[in-house]
């Protein structure tokens, strides 16, 4: 089927402008103080049954997400977890009293924002809405589904539009998940375009995930910025939806081996306590926590980790 590039144009500018009415830009979302991530959670919570790990598969959030939202609504008074009948070590999730009022009230908004834009259209409009959403989001769950870690590619060097396309991937997830803002913003477009024009360097490297074209992933090694031995792990993320999946370890293991090529005597990289899913990744490759302390050079305070991988 061809499909007419305007088409898709018109798509993606409607996309996020319903992006920003619904507020997933930042403010109030759904009528409350919640992330969108957690209004999601509460919505599914209320059917009833799920656990944790369900909810993670629900919402594409990975596990590390998943804990830090919960931790936050159970201790918000939100929910409450209760052990399985059958299987103690599983939990099951349920909405407590104030959860159900809270949703009550996130269900009683979301109809008025919708009953809202609906008058505005004209008779026999509202199916026409339906019809088209139901259509667009069926056709997006059958890629979610069918397209996995085989259609991505993994492609070295750069591109057009990678300062802006990693920048926004990190923004996306660092901004929801930990509350970092402008500052940390400015420090990865800054440093990932300084990176961008020492591309003459044999000694520096990057490299994207792509799916349909689009960057979904990327890391890079900074050859230059620590001495001459000793290589730096910078810009390493995979898009929402994606981790788990397979393409943070196929772009670790491509840097790596870049490293191991060109005889870097060790590796460092830069991060913060609480990424239990990246540590876990990074210690699987040889990476040691060698230095651990409060700090704020990312726009708020963290306890921030260095990691070294040393070559053998």
């Amino acid at each position: 089927m061809h499909i007419d590039l305007a088409v898709i144009e018109d798509i993606r500018a409607l996309s996020r402008a319903l992006v920003r009415d619904w507020g997933f830009m930042g403010g109030a979302f759904a009528g409350t103080d919640l992330s969108p991530s957690a209004v999601h959670a509460l919505i599914e919570i209320e059917k009833g049954g799920l656990t944790a790990r369900d909810l993670g598969g629900r919402l594409r959030l990975e596990k590390s997400s998943v804990s830090r939202m919960l931790r936050k609504l159970v201790a918000s008074g939100d929910v409450s977890e209760t052990p399985d009948a059958t299987d103690g070590r599983i939990k099951l999730l349920s909405l407590t009293s104030e959860g159900r009022a809270r949703v009550a009230a996130i269900h009683a908004f979301a109809r008025r924002q919708v009953a809202g834009a609906l008058e505005r259209l004209g008779a026999g409009e509202d199916r026409i809405v339906l019809d088209g959403l139901r259509l667009y989001s069926k056709a997006l769950e059958r890629r979610a589904d069918g397209d996995g870690v085989s259609a991505i590619e993994i492609v070295a060097g750069y591109h057009p539009g990678l300062v802006a396309r990693v920048t926004d991937m990190h923004m996306r997830y660092y901004a929801r998940e930990h509350g970092l803002g402008r500052r940390f913003e400015a420090l990865v477009a800054g440093g990932l375009a300084d990176f961008c024009l020492r591309p003459d360097n044999p000694r520096n490297g990057i490299w994207t995930a792509r799916r349909d074209g689009m960057i979904v992933g990327s890391v890079a090694v900074d050859g230059e910025d620590m001495g001459e031995d000793v290589a730096h792990l910078r810009w390493f993320i995979v898009a929402d939806g994606l981790r788990g999946g397979g393409a943070g370890k196929r772009l670790l293991d491509a840097a790596l081996a870049f490293v191991d090529g060109h005889g870097f005597a060790e590796t460092h990289l830069a991060t913060f306590a609480g990424l239990d899913a990246a540590r876990h990744f990074y210690e699987s490759r040889g990476f040691v926590l060698v230095e651990e302390k409060v700090g704020a050079q990312w726009g708020r305070e963290l306890v921030e980790q260095r990691f070294v991988r040393r070559s053998k």
